[in-house]
């Protein structure tokens, strides 16, 4: 994953609608957060910036955050306590096996909308919408 190379092919767009379709279907929140800097340990620095970003703060504790290191070729997607209680972490290792494939294929935002989609689904089946006015975080692609 080479990081101006990534940078320029991401579809802002079609994961920004990815975002908001998954969020459809669920309380849960799914964000995005591309990294500018190199970072030694993804998962770590997910962590950070998932707390960084409030997104344990949600209610329900259902937060996902998907965060790319493009310049260390790194990536990770971790899923706040209760999210994480309901499918483990196999769960977000086969997701992460699927988005390195298609990075490894040059599709970056088809990697990144694999995450979200599979991460929505399962948000759906264990915490379902309940109407409107449920989305607390925007639907956006934070790049920092």
């Amino acid at each position: 994953m080479k990081a101006k190379h990534l940078l320029s092919q991401l579809d802002h767009d079609k994961i920004v609608a990815a975002i908001a379709e998954a969020e459809k279907h669920t309380t849960g929140e799914i964000r995005v957060y591309v990294s500018h800097r190199k970072v030694h340990d993804a998962q770590h620095a997910a962590v950070r910036h998932f707390l960084k970003l409030g997104m344990n703060k949600r209610k329900h504790h259902n937060a996902v955050l998907i965060f790319l290191a493009p310049g260390s070729q790194n990536f990770a997607i971790i899923g706040d306590e209760a999210i994480h209680a309901k499918c483990g972490q196999q769960f977000w290792a086969q997701i992460a096996g699927s988005m390195r494939g298609l990075f490894q294929q040059s599709k970056f935002t088809d990697g990144i909308i694999h995450g979200i989609q599979t991460a929505g689904k399962v948000l759906a089946e264990h915490f379902p919408s309940k109407g409107a006015g449920h989305n607390e975080l925007p639907d956006s692609l934070i790049e920092r």
